[in-house]
């Protein structure tokens, strides 16, 4: 099993192929769905699915086609690098760029590093993530979770790989319909079928795919062909069909065995405990303390538990080494519970910590229904 994106999208699936072992992950030419963005928008395209906002690929450094299209959109568009780059490869008006020269200058190193970079038309809605497991024919899907990448409160300052996710006890979003649901599932495995129409080996392990619901319907963000981090830690612990045997009936080609994925009917709350100043000048190597004993990746009660990330244990203690340093998770009947037994696990620790507080709370839940609802009406 391969988890990290840098392996898949450099062929690690098929070395393990060709050392005559199964692997649960795409191999290169599958995980084109997400090193290359363009790959993705040119597949939709061609196999007539329609998921995908107005979009350029450019390959030509005088290409006059950008500027046409920044002017066309008046400057609300996405920028995406054709390549891995950490999580750190998308541009979005309004928040990185506010002109031409800034997304040109960002396409041009683009097309320089990968030959190619991504325009796209800004989309305005909610954004989720619904993550599926697939062999090539069948698709089983995960609890939808909402993801929050800004560093903090009320979606402000820079991007992270992640500060927290919530899901429901419903396994969908309160800002989501069973049909928005269903339209995201419809999207991924058309997605996969082209996938194997176009390179002729079938996408095994983990289509992630990263979804907004818009005035328009569901639409695709992009897709990943990997897990998440920290989503992840929202799903597999309330996973009740067995991990490992899901991995082994999809790499045998047989997971319509398994008719859908068991979870149990509870809410989760994930939120990252971060060194102060992450993610632009994060203290490094200081101590943090805990109000329960080391190494524990489990707290006492079955509705917490504790991630360690960017941490290390030196002399008996825990240092941070300076990147998002310790996921916690709660779990409760609803979003509520969940909420507070995740805030009693985070306030065990101790240190030069932060995280966002309004992650899972009722009033940034409410808030998305309430813009979701004023795009609708």
């Amino acid at each position: 099993i391969i988890g990290p994106d840098d392996p898949i999208g450099a062929g690690g699936t098929d070395a393990v192929h060709r050392a005559g072992a199964k692997c649960f992950a795409p191999t290169k030419l599958c995980a084109q769905l997400e090193s290359s963005k363009a790959f993705t928008r040119n597949l939709l395209k061609k196999h007539n699915i329609d998921a995908s906002p107005d979009f350029l690929v450019s390959t030509n450094a005088q290409d006059p086609q950008r500027r046409f299209f920044y002017d066309q959109l008046q400057g609300q568009i996405v920028v995406k690098a054709d390549g891995l780059l950490g999580g750190k490869g998308v541009l979005i008006a309004g928040e990185h760029f506010s002109s031409f020269d800034a997304v040109e200058s960002f396409a041009l190193a683009s097309i320089e590093k990968f030959g190619r970079v991504v325009f796209e038309e800004k989309l305005i809605g909610q954004e989720f993530s619904l993550i599926s497991i697939v062999d090539g024919t069948t698709v089983l899907d995960t609890p939808a979770i909402q993801d929050h990448k800004r560093a903090y409160e009320n979606d402000e300052g820079p991007n992270t790989g992640g500060m927290g996710c919530v899901s429901d006890e419903h396994h969908r979003l309160p800002f989501l319909s069973e049909y928005d649901i269903a339209h995201a599932h419809q999207i991924t495995d058309q997605t996969m079928k082209a996938i194997k129409s176009e390179t002729g080996q079938a996408f095994v392990g983990v289509m992630y795919g990263g979804f907004i619901k818009t005035a328009n319907g569901v639409k695709l963000i992009e897709y990943n062909a990997r897990f998440g981090d920290p989503e992840a830690l929202n799903i597999l612990p309330i996973m009740k069909t067995d991990f490992l045997e899901v991995c082994q009936k999809a790499v045998d080609g047989r997971l319509s065995d398994i008719h859908h994925l068991e979870f149990e009917p509870v809410a989760t709350v994930v939120r990252y405990l971060c060194p102060k100043g992450y993610p632009t000048n994060a203290v490094r190597n200081v101590p943090i303390t805990t109000h329960f004993s080391l190494p524990q990746h489990k707290a006492q009660e079955e509705n917490q538990q504790v991630f360690y990330a960017s941490v290390a244990e030196e002399n008996g203690q825990m240092i941070l080494k300076g990147s998002r340093a310790i996921g916690v998770l709660g779990i409760g009947k609803d979003l509520q519970e969940a909420y507070l037994n995740n805030q009693a696990l985070i306030d065990k620790f101790e240190g030069p910590l932060f995280y966002r507080k309004d992650i899972g709370t009722i009033e940034l839940i409410q808030s998305r229904v309430d813009h979701m609802n004023s795009i609708l009406n």
